[in-house]
């Protein structure tokens, strides 16, 4: 079994979407499958947050905007069959919970803070569910998952830390489980006290996957992106920068420590104390050998 993770250019579009499904359904294991939200919509449900808060209505016309995308992706992969029944889903999360949500936001400006937060929390959330629910959709047998179901966060002196029970629970989530596919989200978490859902910060989609690979000891980590890897220098300022093939743990934290936006910087940890090989490949050119992350020991 292995973990393929697609950020959010390779769900961006229906081309991009229908890479996404050949790659999952070459594969020859079981593989788990981590999406982030369409690119470009958890920028824009903060956005439409902050329009809320602020008063301006103009939340609500970007919020059509974008369950409008949202229903045409779903026209251009899903199968007819099956359209329906995801546009439904769709819908529902847009036209009650977000909705609703932004609502709050604007018709309450004397929300304390915290509250504020929590509703923040919770709508952008959902970009990947409603990911996930197309990209589940999309491929024949897949199994859709709720990460806040077993991915946990607890809140230790005003820090939100990952909880120990998360890996426990993703073996009982995922193990024993025979379904070639299975899809879910990215960075969506829940607070292990309070049951409010939480997340793990932009990149955590990145660190989930490592999480859920870590936890069930799977053969690989492959996170597909934009890149065709890890380069030997920034390509869009220096034509001459070449993919580098294969990394120690040690190299690639240090490069995504000094800057290099591959892959978030958390995800090396969980994958290298298991001697688990981390890909990272691209969406756009999957017959690219990509850099391979191991451990040379």
């Amino acid at each position: 079994m292995k973990v393929l993770k697609f950020g959010g250019t390779s769900v961006g579009t229906a081309e991009s979407l229908a890479n996404v499904k050949n790659i999952v359904t070459s594969c020859s294991e079981q593989v788990i499958v981590v999406v982030s939200a369409l690119g470009g919509v958890t920028n824009d449900l903060l956005q439409m947050a902050r329009m809320a808060e602020a008063q301006r209505p103009e939340w609500e016309q970007m919020l059509a905007g974008v369950k409008e995308r949202h229903l045409s992706v779903i026209d251009a992969v899903v199968p007819r069959e099956r359209q329906a029944q995801c546009k439904a889903t769709i819908e529902r999360f847009i036209d009650q919970a977000l909705y609703g949500y932004y609502g709050l936001l604007f018709s309450n400006k004397a929300l304390p803070d915290f509250h504020k937060e929590q509703i923040r929390d919770a709508i952008v959330s959902h970009g990947e569910i409603m990911s996930s629910a197309i990209v589940a959709s999309m491929i024949d047998g897949a199994v859709p998952h709720y990460s806040p179901n077993f991915i946990k966060t607890k809140d230790v002196d005003s820090e939100r830390i990952l909880d120990n029970s998360t890996f426990g629970l993703i073996a009982s989530e995922f193990g024993g489980r025979r379904e070639p596919v299975h899809v879910t989200q990215g960075f969506i978490s829940e607070d292990s006290t309070t049951k409010q859902i939480t997340n793990l910060g932009r990149g955590g989609s990145d660190f989930t996957a490592a999480l859920i690979a870590a936890a069930l000891d799977a053969s690989a980590l492959e996170i597909w992106t934009d890149v065709d890897g890890f380069m030997t220098a920034d390509p869009r300022t220096n034509p001459d920068a070449t993919v580098i093939p294969e990394m120690t743990y040690a190299q690639a934290q240090a490069m995504c420590e000094a800057g290099a936006k591959v892959i978030y910087t958390p995800t090396i940890g969980p994958v290298a104390l298991k001697h688990i090989p981390v890909w990272v490949k691209n969406t756009f050119n999957p017959s690219a050998k990509g850099t391979v992350i191991i451990d040379r020991n």
